[in-house]
């Protein structure tokens, strides 16, 4: 079984070349289930319910968010609609829509989806180590392929949260920096691994934004507004081969699929 997951889609360049490069990738590669971080995808930051219909109309089964999840006001109300739209675990038990859920891959397995928000240089949130691990316990009872995006912007707290997860789910994959990393692999208990998916976006940029307004906030000190930038667009992610009947992973293999 093969799952790939997909690092934060940013504005209309990433979802231009999700709707492009995805189905595609899918055919050739023989991909059963599909999960994207979209927390960027609206302009940037957010992400509108005109959105999720889009992007999982191309072929992602599950949308995972971060710290911009609520940029939108419109999704407030409408992540308690749609399942496979999900914000992190560990925020507040009152929060709108879920953390986790259970969905069907195209070959009619059951995967387990979570979704953690670090806390080392973001903003307040629940324990991902322990929420992560409550939702692993509860999503064990129904199927062995369990995924987990932690969003989180310290590389030490996704390295730590794969090795305490480790054997127990079948990957952890981080998001959020926008920049992909070259430490794929399968942990010593068998869960597939790698500290950042990197962006699915412009990488003509800064991080997916127009590198004009970055640099003037940056030599300035001065705010200035965050542009979508248009240039080298990039599809980036990582395919995970997987037995179903244990959820244990056999390889990780990067992706970068590019526009012509």
């Amino acid at each position: 079984m093969r799952l790939l997951m997909i690092g934060d889609i940013v504005g209309s360049p990433g979802r231009d070349i999700v709707r492009a490069k995805l189905p595609a990738l899918i055919a050739e590669r023989q991909i059963d289930f599909v999960v994207a971080n979209g927390e960027n995808a609206a302009s940037g930051s957010g992400i509108l319910p005109a959105h999720v219909k889009e992007l999982t109309a191309a072929g992602i089964d599950v949308i995972t968010t971060g710290d911009h999840i609520w940029k939108k006001a419109q999704i407030a109300d409408y992540i308690n609609t749609d399942p496979r739209l999900l914000r992190p675990a560990n925020y507040p038990p009152d929060a709108a829509g879920r953390g986790l859920g259970l969905f069907t891959a195209r070959n009619g397995a059951k995967v387990g989806v979570i979704n953690l928000i670090g806390r080392v240089y973001l903003g307040p949130a629940d324990c991902p180590f322990r929420v992560g691990a409550q939702a692993v316990r509860d999503l064990a009872e129904q199927t062995p392929l369990i995924l987990i995006d932690i969003h989180a912007e310290a590389t030490s707290e996704k390295v730590a949260l794969g090795w305490y997860l480790d054997s127990r789910v079948t990957a952890i994959v981080g998001t959020h920096t926008h920049v992909p990393t070259a430490d794929e692999e399968v942990l010593e208990g068998g869960t597939g691994y790698i500290t950042d998916l990197g962006m699915t976006g412009p990488y003509d940029s800064v991080i997916g934004m127009r590198k004009e307004e970055v640099l003037h906030r940056f030599r300035a000190q001065r705010p200035a507004p965050f542009v979508a930038a248009t240039g080298d667009v990039r599809l980036c992610g990582a395919i995970f081969d997987v037995d179903p009947e244990t959820g244990r992973c056999t390889a990780v293999e990067r992706v970068c699929e590019r526009l012509p």
